[in-house]
């Protein structure tokens, strides 16, 4: 796997891109993923100076069956199929999957009579294996819960994943296809001919003769910079607790509430990484970029733990943090096509985006298909990439004692808490789309995310980082192969 070649893009630039996708979180980059399995020039053009780097970086991470999805709606179907498509993918490239099951939990008579009609609609969404259980099954299945457990729903093919993996792997796969990447250029503005759409960017000006939208919370703005007006974003935040690993004992699986008008509710859940998640919150805010956790959000979880797994909350804590959904005034995707204006609207796509990423792929495609867009399937393409073993239920480097022998520095630890060496973080940083900064870095290996945060190993990885970078040069514009 070579590295990418690094360049700026110059706002005189005269290359005309087939397609150009506005936007490089997990959707973003599971359309360009499918897009260049195509005989098109694609480009993708993200604001931040990483991809994934908004809600894809700050969520639940639950591969969804979607049994709980609005029977007949776009995301339902979308969900269904990127189920499959995501759950057959992962194992491809090594995206970390665990097939741990969901318990949903009534605590209340209402939340019991709930349950049926939430296991009819599983079925009307095509889902057939959800199970009603007594309360002596619940705690059977989840001992540690807190008293007062009336019954509930196991629906046993909900996953954990890694969110972090799954874009990199898309975009990976893509580059190596021949996409370029453009970090660090926000959009300002969009001018439409007869032939091509003209996208200026805080550093240029990028060509394109079809636009996807796929901004996530500046969905909305990009809409109405082509002309539209179609809704409104509203972030969603969501803020959560993670406990450390001592603590994933206590948790054998997904611990849903039952979802109410207000949402899906908290939950408990183990992570890809080895951890236990109390979360999320959900409270509609104005700043689209306030990723702060408060001192209300962490007691009302509090609260809420308190009650649904007391134990829980005698565990360290390793870490808080808070991410947005983009959510709408409407309660489906918003994805539309303008055939004029050579334009496909991607938006609206809230918590289920990361398990319906592949499916949206490919719904993007079909639509422009519908429109006249001839797709050739490109020839001789590249193998799909094998992705770093960041996964706590898969065998780390530091575990693999065959890797070591052939390489040494899979067993020179740097990252103690989370066993992270510096043959991976050596890795990350030559792989095709390296990281320019520490949160980068942390999500491509699991440095710094254990228990002391950084305060041990944070000095050597942000020194090996700016080795790199230094040698590198500036790259946080462009990159292409």
């Amino acid at each position: 796997m070579s590295p990418v070649t690094w360049h700026l893009q110059s706002s005189t630039a005269t290359e005309v891109f087939d397609v150009v996708v506005i936007g490089g979180g997990i959707v973003g980059c599971a359309i360009a993923r499918e897009l260049t399995g195509y005989d098109l020039s694609v480009a993708l053009v993200e604001a931040r100076s990483d991809i994934g780097d908004v809600t894809s970086k700050a969520n639940t991470a639950i591969l969804h069956t979607g049994f709980d999805a609005t029977p007949g709606s776009l995301e339902s179907r979308l969900v269904k199929r990127g189920y499959e498509l995501l759950s057959h993918y992962a194992p491809t490239v090594g995206i970390p999957v665990e097939r741990t099951g969901a318990l949903l939990v009534a605590w209340t008579d209402e939340e019991l009579d709930t349950l049926p009609k939430l296991a009819d609609k599983a079925r009307k969404n095509g889902y057939e294996r959800a199970q009603l259980v007594d309360a002596q099954e619940v705690y059977r299945r989840e001992p540690h819960l807190g008293p007062g457990a009336l019954g509930g729903l196991a629906i046993p093919d909900e996953s954990i994943i890694c969110s972090w993996t799954s874009a990199l792997a898309y975009v990976t796969q893509a580059v190596e296809r021949g996409l370029t990447v453009m970090l660090d250029q926000r959009v300002t503005a969009l001018d439409v001919t007869d032939t091509a759409t003209t996208i200026t960017t805080t550093r240029g000006e990028v060509t394109a003769r079809w636009v996807i939208n796929a901004a996530g919370h500046g969905a909305d703005v990009i809409d109405r910079l082509m002309g539209y007006d179609r809704f409104t974003v509203v972030p969603r935040k969501g803020e959560l607790i993670v406990f450390d690993k001592l603590a994933r004992r206590l948790v054998n699986s997904i611990v849903l509430p039952v979802p109410s008008s207000l949402g899906k509710g908290v939950l408990v859940s183990p992570t890809i990484y080895g951890n236990v998640m109390l979360g999320p919150t959900s409270e509609n805010i104005e700043d689209r970029t306030d990723t702060s956790t408060t001192p209300a959000g962490l007691s009302f979880l509090q609260s809420k733990g308190m009650r649904i797994m007391p134990t829980l909350l005698d565990e360290e804590v390793t870490a808080t943090y808070a991410g947005l959904r983009a959510s709408t005034e409407h309660d489906d995707f918003v994805v539309d096509i303008e055939t004029s204006s050579r334009y496909v609207l991607v938006g609206g796509i809230r918590s289920t985006g990361l398990t319906a990423s592949m499916a949206l792929g490919e719904h993007v495609v079909e639509l422009m298909r519908t429109a006249g867009v001839q797709f050739h399937v490109r020839e001789q393409l590249p193998v799909p990439p094998i992705m770093p073993s960041i996964g706590q239920a898969t065998l780390r480097p530091f575990e693999d004692a065959e890797l070591i022998s052939r390489d040494p520095e899979y067993g020179r630890i740097v990252c103690f808490c989370e066993r992270v060496s510096r043959g991976e973080i050596r890795d990350a940083l030559e792989s095709v789309l390296p990281p320019t900064d520490i949160d980068g870095l942390r999500r491509r290996t699991r440095a710094l995310m254990g228990r002391c945060q950084g305060f041990y190993c944070g000095a050597e990885v942000e020194a090996l980082l700016n080795e790199k970078n230094a040698h590198r040069g500036d790259f946080s514009d462009t990159a292409g192969v």
